[in-house]
Order: structure tokens, then sequence, then C-alpha cells
């Protein structure tokens, strides 16, 4: 069904209900035990509803602080390093940590635990935090912030064109994870996060590009000082995403290459500060989808997902796709919207089909319950 929602398809209010969740993992926690610290890693859970704890404690394994290295953000990367390399784990205490050469994870079932969203800031366009393609990683509670000369990823999990253990029970995980390119200060990074293995887990990631932070620019410079093309890209496969909020890139925002690759809430705003029409073109189309599956991707799920459009700084601008996947059975989209948040336009919600989220209807949804 395209356009507004029915009672008899869609539900009112339009909310997207899972029986289940596919893939979770609950966020590690520090907490005392015996007057000595631990850190709880709860472990990877399938096809689940409900709370953890309902019959004992999360399943998991306890970690004993002293296996971990407590960073500081006075610390050096290289040394950073060397204790990860001697089979630590890695704590970071609150902070902003400026990060000239990569974090390199390359243990399997390592832990990296942020207090406070810690924050890791590119420096000479650096790649803050690498990890191997090893299963078990797990990353939470981080910021990772873009520096002022252009970093070709802030994250990325496993290298392109390779395959490492693929385990599906022990999948890498990051859980609030955030992603930061301008705002504070001047950020420039050609792809947030790059995801190459198969069987990553994303829990609560929110990516955004400072296309309205407080630099002091106007959003004409902003558009070419604070630069960011794409938010994520999924090259894995069997790659599931719980809640991901990609925002404000400068050509699409998330790009999923992967097979059997599944999204559950997907919450995206297109960039406020295209220029022109012509800074917002790919190629002879107008625009980028704010949720792009790769042309030869053959299955792939989306639950709940919306685009919103406000383009402040040149409310005329256009952009013809919400959504934009192949169209083959195995690619399914479920519960999509786009919305129009007062300027500029999306022409329709997925592949030409759907109604325009124009300013006729500012704040009023236009959905497409199931695709195809």
């Amino acid at each position: 069904m395209v356009g507004a929602p029915d009672a008899a398809t869609f539900p009112t209010p339009p909310y997207t209900t899972l029986d289940r969740t596919p893939i979770s993992r609950e966020k590690p926690y520090l907490f005392v035990e015996n007057g000595r610290y631990q850190v709880r890693v709860p472990q990877a859970r399938r096809d689940t509803r409900g709370v953890s704890w309902a019959d004992g404690p999360t399943p998991g394994r306890t970690v004993p602080l002293t296996d971990f290295f407590v960073a500081k953000p006075t610390d050096s990367v290289r040394e950073i390093n060397r204790q990860l390399a001697r089979g630590k784990h890695l704590l970071l205490t609150p902070g902003v940590y400026d990060v000239a050469r990569s974090i390199e994870v390359k243990r399997p079932g390592t832990v990296v635990l942020g207090l406070g969203h810690a924050t890791l800031t590119a420096v000479a366009g650096s790649t803050p935090l690498d990890v191997a393609d090893v299963p078990g990683v797990v990353i939470a509670g981080v910021t990772v912030d873009a520096g002022t000369e252009e970093s070709p990823v802030l994250l990325r999990v496993g290298r392109k064109n390779t395959r490492g253990w693929s385990v599906p029970g022990n999948p890498t995980t990051l859980s609030d994870v955030y992603f930061r390119v301008g705002g504070p200060h001047v950020g420039k990074t050609d792809t947030a996060l790059e995801v190459n293995s198969d069987h990553v887990l994303i829990d609560h990631t929110w990516v955004w590009r400072g296309d309205h932070g407080v630099e002091g620019f106007t959003d004409t410079q902003r558009w070419h000082t604070n630069t960011g093309r794409t938010g994520v890209v999924v090259n894995g496969d069997h790659v599931t995403a719980t809640g991901l909020f990609v925002e404000h890139f400068q050509r699409y925002n998330t790009v999923w290459n992967g097979e059997h690759g599944t999204t559950v809430l997907y919450q995206n705003e297109l960039p406020y500060d295209p220029p022109t029409q012509a800074d917002w073109m790919n190629g002879p189309v107008e625009g980028f989808a704010g949720y792009k599956v790769g042309d030869r991707v053959k299955h792939h799920t989306l639950h709940g997902g919306g685009v919103y459009v406000f383009n402040q700084n040149n409310p005329s601008i256009h952009t013809e796709n919400g959504f934009e996947v192949p169209s083959t059975p195995g690619v399914r989209l479920h519960h999509i919207m786009t919305v129009n948040l007062s300027a500029g336009t999306i022409d329709h919600v997925v592949n030409g089909l759907g109604e325009a989220a124009d300013t006729t209807r500012v704040g009023v949804p236009v959905y497409v319950v199931e695709y195809p």
C-alpha cells in the first residue's frame, strides 16, 4: 500500500512490533563484587523477547578489572596498543583522547568499554579505532570524533575483501557507539563506520555529520568544511543493526552491500545544508537516498525505517527517493516512511513508489507498508 496509513493494513498508531529480536547482546557494565571491581560481559542471544534477567543473572562472563588496562586521556596510543597486544581488555575513563594512529583491537573476545562516553578524536587523518576480522569483540560506550584532516574511516571492523572467523553465536558487537563529524570543531571523514566482517551486531549507534554545529559557520560554509560523504557502509554478510541512526551525510547516509543483512529501526535525516541542487545530485538523479541497499544484494530485511527532509539552506532542493533498494523478492522493507520537517522535498518513499513528502504535508508521514 502507498499513501496515508489505512487501519486495515497499517497499525494505528503506526507502531512496528516484532515478536522476537533476531539477535541481541546487553552492553557490558562495571560492578563491585566482594569489594572488587568486575566487568560483566553479557553473551549474545537469538530470537528473544522480554528481559534477559527474568530467570537469574543475564547469561555471560565476568571479567575482573585487573584484566583491563584502565586508560586515561594522557596515555599514548602506543601504550594502549601495547597493553592490548599483551592480552588486556581496555577501559577508557572519561575524557577526550587524541588519536594520531589507530587503536588496534586484534584479539578475539576483547572488550573496549568507555565510561562517560570517552571520546576518541582523529588526529592527522587517522582511523581512531580499527578492529580486526576476529569474533566476539565488544565495543561499548565510546564516541568517535572526526578531526580537522580527513580520515578515510573513523571505525573499521575487519578488512575489505577478506573473511576471517565467522561465528554467528559470538558476533563482534558495537553498543552505544556514537560518531560525530563536526559540531564542537571542524570534522572531516570519507566514511564514519565501515563494517567488513560477517556476523556483526550494531546495537544503538548514532552516526552524525554536523551540518548545524557550533563552529560559527554559515550553512554554505559548513557544507564545504564539515565533510562526510557516507555515514555507514556494511560490506559483511549476516550483519544486524538494532537501532541505527544516521544523519546529514553528503552522499548516501547508509550503504548496505552485504548479504542477509537485517535492520530493526532505522532513522535518518538528510543533510540540511546542500547549497544548491547541483551540490545534491547523484549523477542524473536528484539527491541520494537515506538508505541504500547495494544493487547486487539478493537478501536484506528492514523493519521500521524513516527518512526525514529539512533542506533548511535551500528549500527548493529535491531528493528522488528516501529508500533505494534492488527490486528482488529477497529484499524486503516492512513499515517505511518519509516525512517533511518544513523544507525541501522527497519525491518518493522507495524506488519511485509513494507520494511526495513536501511542504504541503509538513509533519505528516508518507508510508509504504511493505516493499515489494
